[in-house]
């Protein structure tokens, strides 16, 4: 069983900055980045490998995100740049045990976290 939790939502202008936190216990998966905002479908925002050698993000944050990952922390980070209102949406980090190349369809993954808020005022 894996468990995930997210930490680093909050309020922030417009073209402000947050870094998201996702540990996770367990052995290294391939991990990403979902968002969910009211009335939305969640969607994809970026996954990284295992080993962090490959990643990939949506058009809508290309550029202004990165996903990263530390193994000998079980942590994986989402560093949003340039914020923008229409990020605003809640941010769940999930785990994908099968490993082989990154999905961006949320039903791949077997485990998620619970949530976190992220706010962008403008």
């Amino acid at each position: 069983q894996v468990q995930l939790v997210e930490s680093g939502g909050g309020l922030v202008q417009a073209g402000g900055s947050l870094r998201l936190s996702c540990a996770a216990s367990g052995r290294t998966y391939n991990m990403a980045w979902f968002r969910q905002a009211p009335g939305k479908e969640r969607e994809f925002v970026a996954a990284i490998s295992g080993y962090g050698s490959s990643t990939y993000y949506a058009d809508s944050v290309k550029g202004r995100f990165t996903i990263s990952r530390d193994n000998a922390k079980n942590t994986v980070y989402l560093q949003m740049n340039s914020l923008k209102p229409e990020d605003t949406a809640v941010y769940y980090c999930a785990a994908d045990p099968t490993g082989g190349p990154l999905h961006t369809a949320w039903r791949i993954y077997n485990y998620w976290g619970q949530g976190t808020q992220v706010t962008v005022s403008s």
